[in-house]
């Protein structure tokens, strides 16, 4: 296995293998690989490939798809960028890119799910999630049967789906509001006995999965890139992108700085854009009427050490409030020029660049990186067995809001209980 360490960024202190927090603080805590030169497994694919920086004593089997690294030419000569590469997560065979649930949480999914199972945690894994993470968990779990139980706002429940039969082991609770709410109600499953939650941004499986989008680039380019695109929901991609790429520098061979983080989000529901920039947040309006729902989340680790602020400052980096119409153009660019469909959500990062090409902000010869976090569901649905899973119960976050609610709370717990033992 690759050796590690698990560190907190605030005390230092080193902390168990499976460790989620720090007791001292509320820093995030990060890997340490003895292995301090990226090398590939030549006996493992996918994502696993970068095993010895992966925190995993073993690869989950059936699951671990990779993105693909290529150099752009239609999109390059769209924005005129002689050095454009793009990682795209997603479905396009032709490209090699295999991802079934469309997404790059294919690449956090099974690392988490392996790690808890080395744990030897016999608890209820509870994952919020307003679609995509979702569908990767369930993925994930469905292949080694690993109970789950998923907690999505009503908006998300037509983003699950997996390439095969339908899990046993996946129950999902619907929640008549948003993401956050979704959030929240899964903290309180999690403070149950029985539960236990995946971590977030403070699982550093989770983190160091994302960060193979970064691994993989730099592999491609010979080099870290100078820029970095992306559109974020908390920012935890950013971060990933910023620890791989110091892992990157430690190498030695990919270059001497740091990559530039472009990180967009959907204007006006823009936390991170908006504490970035000191602008206002329209709270009472969203996430009605974003063009992708999944890039909000009132909850981001922003301010904490090891986090979004602090990864935005060390890369000189940039944030932007992207609107509606400039995704949608940015989505139609993207699609004609590089002929595959993306998601709403990656619009939202194409927009970022483009704004960037347009305004100087990335010059013509700059080696520059845009994550397409998801696409090909076109694709997909034209050659895989997509089944959609179903709501299982449906909550209202009202019913939960106080310690008067005990008996509705009880209820549900009891009728979790009732459906995963159903289902064995």
């Amino acid at each position: 296995m690759g050796e590690y360490l698990v560190r907190c960024l605030g005390c230092g202190r080193i902390h168990p293998p499976h460790a989620l927090a720090c007791e001292n603080d509320d820093s995030l805590l990060r890997t340490e690989y003895a292995s301090k030169r990226l090398a590939l497994r030549g006996d493992l694919s996918g994502l696993w490939k970068f095993y010895d920086w992966l925190p995993v004593k073993e690869p989950l089997r059936g699951s671990g798809e990779k993105p693909v690294t290529y150099k752009s030419e239609g999109l390059a000569r769209a924005l005129d960028l002689e050095e454009l590469y793009i990682s795209f997560s997603g479905y396009w065979p032709e490209r090699g890119a295999k991802m079934t649930t469309c997404s790059f949480k294919d690449l956090e999914a099974p690392p988490t799910v392996e790690r808890m199972m080395e744990a030897e945690d016999a608890r209820v894994l509870v994952v919020a999630s307003a679609g995509n993470t979702a569908r990767a968990f369930a993925q994930a779990a469905s292949a080694v049967d690993l109970p789950l139980v998923l907690v999505v706002p009503a908006s998300g429940i037509h983003r699950l789906w997996i390439d095969g039969d339908l899990p046993e082991s996946v129950l999902v609770i619907s929640v008549k509001g948003d993401y956050t709410e979704a959030i929240d109600l899964a903290s309180r499953l999690e403070a149950h006995p029985r539960f236990v939650g995946e971590g977030g941004a403070r699982n550093v499986a989770r983190r160091d999965g994302m960060g193979v989008v970064v691994l993989d680039a730099a592999l491609s380019m010979k080099s870290l890139p100078e820029h970095y695109f992306q559109a974020i929901g908390s920012g935890t991609g950013g971060i990933s992108a910023w620890e791989a790429s110091h892992r990157l520098l430690g190498d030695g061979r990919f270059g001497r700085r740091l990559p530039r983080l472009h990180l967009a989000q959907n204007s006006p529901c823009a936390p991170v854009y908006a504490a970035w920039t000191g602008s206002m947040l329209e709270a009472g309006r969203c996430p009605g009427g974003m063009y992708d729902d999944v890039l909000y989340n009132r909850k981001p680790p922003y301010a904490v050490k090891g986090g979004v602020r602090e990864a935005l400052e060390e890369t000189g980096g940039e944030v932007y409030g992207i609107t509606n119409q400039e995704a949608r153009e940015a989505q139609k660019i993207f699609e004609e020029s590089e002929d595959i469909d993306i998601l709403p959500a990656a619009a939202v990062a194409v927009a970022a660049l483009l704004r960037a090409a347009r305004s100087g902000a990335v010059a013509k010869r700059d080696l520059t990186l845009l994550n397409i976090t998801g696409g090909g569901i076109s694709r997909a649905k034209e050659e895989l067995k997509m089944n959609y899973l179903k709501c299982d119960i449906e909550v209202s976050p009202s019913a939960f809001r106080s310690e008067s609610t005990s008996t509705s709370y009880s209820d549900l717990l009891a009728e979790i209980d009732e459906i995963l033992g159903r289902r064995g």
